[in-house]
């Protein structure tokens, strides 16, 4: 345990919430902890009684009680082989001073969980390289889903480039292979979002208690009434939300064991979840805007091929949508 301690907040933490500050800097306090320290008032911004939201600025002095250590894991705990190394570095899509992107596989957690030690979080040190620090997350991926995911190369980065996803500014288009065809072929799924326990761990469904989650989404292509191809852009962020809200349309995502993609089988696909990041277009840390596109995984690619699923040649279906309010 550290004794109580003052920090100054640096210039490039500016505006950053003082929860994210904290998650930064002391990456072992919960938030749940973090939240009883600030009712308690052991928590301090310039000697002042502050919440978890709070907009720091440069200058200003945190105060610090004692907190658990416990550093994060480092990827040489992992014993990463060279070739493992070599396959992640190969994964990068974009790199420059401030950023970093690179398409995560499926099956790889973005963080470590609970019985969950081998994860991204722990192999960022091999992907720090010419950078001045080691990179940071700015937002998640489900384990099973892969593509695109950006991480900061510097704290100002990973600044901007969470006010980028918090505020929308993002835009994020993923494939998915659904069972079934949805009607209508283009449209909005605007369904509240509450998590269940469920025999299989905690489920995310419909329901009036939850929170407001919009989908949208456009047919690509279709094998006849069996499966559909489609492009899904979130407009809000919550948890499972594209997996959920497929499910609650009658067209569960392939491979999808959580949400019933699996109860209807279709022979000579790829095994497992037909979900891919796909593209990303984000402002830039440093002016202008960053657009990042993924190839299929190997699975998905796979059942396109065994479909007759062409990726050449499609516009973008969500060029013409008007926008909505959220």
């Amino acid at each position: 345990m550290s004794g109580v301690e003052t920090v100054t907040v640096e210039t490039e933490e500016r505006d950053m919430r003082l929860d994210r500050w904290f998650r930064n800097r002391y990456p072992a306090l919960t938030q749940g902890r973090l939240q009883k320290l600030l009712r308690t008032g052991q928590v301090r911004v310039d000697g002042k009684r502050v919440k978890a939201g709070e907009r720091l600025t440069p200058g200003q002095q945190v105060r610090v009680p004692p907190l658990p250590d416990a550093p994060r894991p480092q990827a040489s705990m992992l014993h990463l082989t060279d070739h493992e190394i070599k396959d992640l570095r190969a994964r990068i899509l974009h790199r420059d001073d401030s950023v970093l992107v690179i398409d995560k596989p499926a099956g790889l957690a973005v963080q470590g969980g609970s019985g969950q030690h081998r994860h991204l979080d722990a192999m960022l040190g091999v992907l720090k390289m010419d950078g001045p620090e080691r990179p940071r997350l700015v937002h998640r991926l489900d384990m099973e889903t892969s593509g695109v995911l950006v991480l900061a190369r510097r704290r100002t980065a990973a600044v901007a480039l969470t006010e980028a996803f918090r505020d929308k500014s993002a835009q994020k288009t993923y494939w998915a292979l659904v069972v079934g065809v949805p009607k209508p072929a283009q449209g909005d799924i605007d369904l509240a979002l509450e998590k269940r326990a469920g025999p299989n761990g905690d489920r995310v469904v419909a329901g009036p208690g939850g929170k407001r989650a919009v989908t949208r989404y456009a047919i690509m292509e279709n094998a006849g009434r069996r499966a559909s191809w489609l492009a899904m852009m979130p407009l809000t962020g919550r948890t499972h939300q594209l997996r959920a809200h497929s499910a609650a349309i009658g067209t569960p995502i392939v491979g999808d064991d959580k949400y019933g993609g699996t109860e209807h089988e279709i022979g000579g696909l790829g095994r497992g979840l037909h979900l891919h990041a796909r593209e990303l277009t984000i402002p830039h840390p440093d002016g202008g805007d960053l657009h990042v596109v993924a190839d299929l995984p190997p699975h998905m690619a796979e059942s396109w091929r065994a479909l007759g699923f062409t990726v050449a040649g499609h516009r973008d279906p969500f060029e013409d949508a008007p926008e909505l309010s959220i």
